[in-house]
């Protein structure tokens, strides 16, 4: 399949996917509603592929790269599911001159997708112990699609997912590689939760980056110890309508932060397996996050 940009769609599609992938319509409404764009041949069933993750695009660093080590990871989670038990993707350096700091890595609402295992052994790259948690544990995992991922991690209570997550940076933090030193970096869904942890897990986390992620209530700021990194996206306006309430809570707690929005780009502009992927904008972001943690974490 010929690979796809922001610029082959309308925004009207656009918009109508996120709200098709954040559960705000479903399938069914998501084919009704985009049956006007399908013209010239192509299928409404055609557009909604086309527009979905092609994974063939999403690998950056093998998993066979022997810059770095890799391996799936149990870990306890006794606030959590029922079971207690979580599982996520560790990558770290394959020749580390000694311990390192750690990035907990927070996926989208689909799970721990290919994607997001990248994305942690890019992190492994650059010199951290990178741990990525699958919240679909309890449900059987990433079920190697992102349409079922986001059914099984609907099913979940967000609660007992926050509470795998504060469990899986606390793990991350007292790993034998990991000097104490511990970020925060998610994605939607993840963006969210990387300011949970930030307010969460004050203590340890000390640096957090969210992509285009949900804010906590404005007067949880004043619990942030950490740093931030927030990215966003001008044409996400669902999160962005957020941001001006926490940037004055932020400001009025004393937290240091820094803000960027990145003109013209859509909601999920760093995932580079969807037409939404702008390849300027992330690679932006992605120099931007690598530096942050590297001047906060050392």
């Amino acid at each position: 399949m010929d690979r796809k940009t922001a610029h082959d769609f309308p925004q009207e599609l656009l918009d109508l996917y996120d709200e098709y992938v954040h559960g705000q319509v479903g399938r069914r409404g998501f084919l009704e509603r985009a049956s006007q764009f399908a013209v010239g041949g192509v299928t409404v069933a055609g557009l909604l592929a086309a527009l979905s993750p092609q994974y063939a695009f999403a690998q950056q660093v093998p998993k066979d790269d022997a810059r770095i080590t890799v391996s799936y990871e149990n870990y306890d989670s006794p606030k959590g599911a029922g079971a207690g038990k979580m599982r996520g993707y560790l990558a770290r350096p394959a020749k580390p001159a000694g311990k390192l700091p750690g990035v907990i890595v927070i996926h989208e609402n689909r799970g721990l997708n290919p994607y997001i295992e990248d994305v942690t052994r890019r992190l492994a790259v650059a010199g951290f112990v990178a741990f990525a948690p699958d919240a679909l544990t309890p449900l059987g995992g990433y079920p190697g699609n992102d349409d079922e991922g986001r059914n099984r991690q609907a099913q979940r209570k967000k609660e007992e997912m926050e509470e795998d997550f504060i469990a899986g940076t606390q793990w991350l933090h007292a790993h034998a590689l990991c000097n104490g030193k511990v970020g925060a970096v998610g994605f939607c869904f993840g963006g969210g939760m990387a300011n949970t942890l930030a307010v969460r897990l004050p203590d340890i986390v000390i640096a957090a980056v969210p992509f285009y992620g949900g804010q906590p209530p404005a007067d949880d700021a004043a619990k942030i110890k950490g740093a931030l990194l927030l990215q966003f996206a001008e044409k996400d306006e669902r999160v962005n309508a957020g941001w001006p309430a926490y940037e004055e809570a932020l400001k009025k707690a004393g937290v240091k932060y820094e803000a960027h929005i990145y003109p013209g780009v859509n909601h999920g502009f760093h995932n580079d397996t969807t037409p939404r992927y702008d390849e300027a904008a992330a690679k932006l972001a992605w120099e931007r996050t690598i530096g942050f943690f590297k001047k906060q974490l050392g």
